[in-house]
């Protein structure tokens, strides 16, 4: 999936399905290619993931089909710029909370190479680039995304002028920030965890934009949440999912040959 596919699939509402990867291994994206997947998420907040790896990453991803869509340590255009030019085609910017910070990550993601004054006047009135300027923009961003992570209370009190936003294509809600935000921490059967993140779910989608969470506590959540509206199904990550499913082996093992009580 292409990144101007991934984006249509987004804003029609159809679901899209991708997860964290982690690895930075070369034997990693031959494992992903039979996997259903249609993006990968890289996370460059917290993960350590040099520019070098990642470039790398985004550009054999891609080239099998899967968009990577990569995390930036902060909303900060410059930042966003960086993954765009390394291959990415997609930003998630982390704890957004203002209409503001997203017109920024217009500008960086939506109409590069522009920058300075020029970029400022676009913003205000995209008129201003010129027909020619402005299809050569068009043709050369034309399979960037954009997506915002919404996980703060501050973050949905603003979120009907954050979705408001030319530009914009989906939100992405942080389950761990946002439920710390809400004084749940980790409490992600709260029911007002529940009711922030389809409030969040309905309005981006009355938008027209995607909406989705990354999340790895229960797929019986992320279905529910689906049904609800949510289109952006990040299922949890290949860390997680290897060491689940190693502490099940194991845990199946010991027990079978009697040394549970040596663990």
């Amino acid at each position: 999936m292409r990144g101007r596919e991934l984006r249509e699939a987004l804003r029609s509402g159809r679901r899209v399905y991708g997860t964290h990867i982690i690895s930075t291994s070369a034997r990693w994206p031959a494992a992903l290619r039979q996997s259903g997947l249609d993006f990968v998420f890289i996370d460059t907040e917290h993960t350590p993931i040099d520019r070098a790896q990642l470039s790398w990453m985004c550009g054999v991803y891609r080239e099998m089909g899967l968009a990577p869509i990569v995390r930036i340590p902060s909303p900060d255009p410059y930042a966003a710029c960086v993954v765009q030019d390394g291959g990415a085609s997609g930003v998630v910017a982390p704890y957004v909370e203002t209409a503001e910070q997203v017109r920024e990550l217009v500008g960086a993601t939506k109409l590069r190479p522009i920058k300075g004054e020029r970029l400022t006047l676009a913003l205000r009135d995209q008129n201003t680039l010129g027909e020619a300027l402005k299809n050569y923009i068009e043709n050369r961003n034309a399979d960037a995304v954009l997506m915002v992570n919404v996980e703060s209370v501050p973050a949905i009190q603003n979120l009907d002028a954050i979705l408001s936003v030319q530009g914009l294509d989906a939100v992405l809600i942080g389950p761990h920030d946002l439920s710390c935000s809400l004084g749940i921490p980790e409490q992600y059967r709260d029911p007002r965890f529940d009711e922030a993140v389809k409030k969040i779910i309905r309005r981006a989608r009355a938008k027209g934009l995607g909406a989705g969470i990354h999340f790895s506590w229960g797929s019986d959540l992320e279905i529910q949440w689906a049904k609800a509206g949510s289109n952006l199904i990040l299922h949890s990550s290949d860390l997680t999912l290897f060491s689940e499913t190693l502490r099940r082996d194991i845990g199946e093992l010991r027990h079978a040959l009697g040394d549970d009580a040596t663990k």
